[in-house]
């Protein structure tokens, strides 16, 4: 399905590797002029040379999620470079995953730290909260717009060993239905997508019993692409989903935790 963003200026989070690049490629190849926010200058810049290669029109701007005087710099740049702000999508994250309490022989031998819940909630949730204070100005002089968050099937259904992770993605869900709620009526619209198990570089490092116990939980057989999750971001950034408004899309192949 063609997907037409001529026109529109995305901003993508977390834009210079994986489902970030994937999804800013999406994005330039559908027309759309695209500013990667990221804190790793070297990918960035390395991002914006290969797009250049292949005629995409992308801009780098090097920001921090988690300081509002950077996200503050990084919209104004922004907005100096393509004159606006259409589309926010607010993908950049990270994990710092751990038990709540390890147990070894009935004994506590460690668990979760503070500074492992704090980082997780810094960029993951505070940091959707940030970007998205910080760009819907400019999606307001601009008419409306189109915000699009990450989420996670493990916020529908926990996963072990990620409280920190859980809690931050079901709150990124209850984030975008009250921003559903309050910039509706402003032509903007507010959705989340909850991606299943996805190849990344990230995944590619795991053994390959963990792989295949993944795949296996996922009905469609296989684990998904980067492409995959790229696809559903710019299906809710367009017109085409103008009428959907506070949903949770899944990108899991039928992913049931726990069977």
């Amino acid at each position: 399905m063609h997907i037409d963003l001529t026109g529109r200026v995305a901003v993508v989070t977390g834009g210079a590797n994986g489902i970030g690049k994937a999804t800013v490629r999406r994005f330039a190849r559908s027309g759309a002029r695209v500013a990667i926010w990221d804190r790793v200058a070297a990918a960035g810049e390395a991002a914006v040379v290969a797009f250049a290669g292949e005629g995409l029109e992308v801009c780098f701007i090097e920001a921090d999620v988690t300081q509002r005087t950077s996200v503050e710099a990084a919209v104004a740049a922004t907005v100096a470079r393509f004159g606006g702000i259409d589309i926010l999508i607010n993908n950049a994250g990270i994990t710092r995953d751990a038990q709540l309490v390890k147990l070894t022989d009935g004994v506590v031998t460690g668990g979760m730290t503070d500074d492992d819940f704090d980082a997780v909630v810094a960029v993951n949730l505070k940091g959707v909260y940030t970007c998205t204070q910080a760009v819907v100005p400019e999606l307001l002089k601009r008419g409306g717009g189109r915000i699009v968050n990450a989420s996670s099937v493990v916020a529908l259904h926990g996963n072990f060993g990620q409280t920190n992770y859980v809690a931050v993605k079901a709150g990124v869900i209850g984030m975008t239905q009250v921003w559903a709620r309050e910039l509706g009526k402003r032509n903007i619209t507010v959705n989340a997508i909850a991606p299943g198990f996805i190849a990344t570089d990230m995944t590619a490092k795991m053994p390959a019993s963990a792989l295949a116990l993944m795949q296996a939980h996922t009905p469609a057989g296989r684990l998904g692409t980067p492409e995959d999750v790229a696809n559903a971001y710019c299906f809710l950034a367009s017109d085409l989903a103008s009428f959907i408004n506070g949903a949770v899309l899944s990108v899991d192949g039928g992913l049931v935790i726990g069977t």
